[in-house]
């Protein structure tokens, strides 16, 4: 009895602890006041680029909407060098002068410490269906946002591949090198990036996902037969990657412990299960090169395999709800780390 109690303590102290996020705990929570740090911050004696738009874009991919897109250009930009290049969702959001994103001072701060190179930042709202933008949004979306973030479908890559990078690289030498190519976003916003260099690895291989939707949105069945065959959602990207091998692409995670649990799914749950699928999917590729006898997937399917290629994450729970500030504080950080050249 002196014993389980002494170890009922011992378990109690340890729940009422403060977590951090460590490698060897994936399921740690870190806490805090998450406030912006100054890396979002202007900073006196700092050159600050400049932050152009917003300009309005109508997609032949993705017919019958228009849109809204900024362009943000680092006062240390050269024409005759290629600037990386970071694409964000939700661009009325995630520039917002007043919002926990503030990318454009994000970069402007981590370019001049050195932290990153050159980087053009294209910050990209939702498409909408009506004639024209509308312009009294606030912080609300367009109305066609889940169509477009939450569906995993090619069209949103091939509109940013297509029709962005070339419309944008018409004024700004951008790079074609998929190393120096970052895509992100929150929530919907970040399902969206994994979707993109899901797709397309060959071109953007950095992804930002704060808060992502890795849950049923964009899940559903035929409009004219509620029993029939329901289109793929986010839900369904833990099976795909554990079942294929890894992409070159590198990722940062944020999500927190009290986010949705709604209809769609429980989304802390979903992050959870992308983080582990990923490292699973990694796990798999070692044993394939070390002549172990792999599992079913790769059996089936062994020239798919690329030795030497592997996921590369890094993930941070927090305690937060589902809310920018928690990833706005992390964001430096997580762009300070994709660029690193090492994890």
């Amino acid at each position: 009895m002196i014993k389980f109690r002494s170890l009922l303590w011992v378990a109690l102290a340890a729940l009422a602890a403060p977590l951090v996020s460590v490698a060897h705990d994936p399921a740690a929570v870190m806490t805090g006041d998450f406030e912006l740090t100054p890396d979002s911050l202007v900073q006196d004696g700092v050159p600050q680029g400049e932050l152009k738009g917003p300009f309005e874009f109508r997609s032949g991919i993705i017919t019958g909407t228009v849109r809204q897109y900024w362009v943000f250009v680092p006062a240390q930009y050269d024409p005759a060098t290629p600037a990386s290049v970071l694409v964000f969702q939700d661009g009325h959001r995630a520039t917002h002068p007043e919002g926990s994103l503030r990318v454009q001072n994000v970069l402007t701060n981590l370019i001049h410490e050195g932290a990153i190179p050159p980087t053009i930042g294209i910050f990209i709202t939702p498409g909408d269906t009506r004639a024209e933008f509308p312009q009294d949004l606030g912080w609300g979306n367009p109305n066609h946002r889940w169509q477009e973030y939450d569906v995993l479908t090619a069209d949103y890559g091939r509109f940013i591949i297509e029709e962005m990078l070339p419309l944008v690289g018409q004024d700004y030498n951008l790079t074609d090198d998929p190393e120096q190519r970052a895509i992100g976003g929150t929530s919907s916003g970040a399902i969206c990036a994994f979707t993109v260099a899901w797709n397309n690895p060959d071109v953007f291989r950095k992804v930002i996902s704060f808060i992502g939707s890795y849950v049923s949105i964009g899940s559903r069945p035929p409009e004219d037969d509620p029993t029939g065959a329901w289109s793929p959602g986010g839900q369904d990207y833990p099976a795909m990657i554990r079942r294929l091998p890894p992409k070159p692409i590198k990722i940062f995670f944020q999500d927190g412990s009290n986010d949705l649990d709604n209809p769609w799914g429980n989304w802390f749950l979903a992050n959870q299960q992308m983080v582990a699928a990923i490292n699973f999917a990694n796990q798999q590729a070692e044993r394939v090169e070390n002549g172990d006898t792999p599992w079913d997937p790769y059996r089936n399917a062994p020239t798919a395999h690329v030795a030497g290629v592997r996921w590369q994450e890094k993930h941070v729970w927090t305690d937060g709800e589902h809310s920018d500030k928690h990833g706005g504080h992390l964001l430096p950080d997580a762009i300070r780390w994709l660029w690193a050249d090492t994890d």
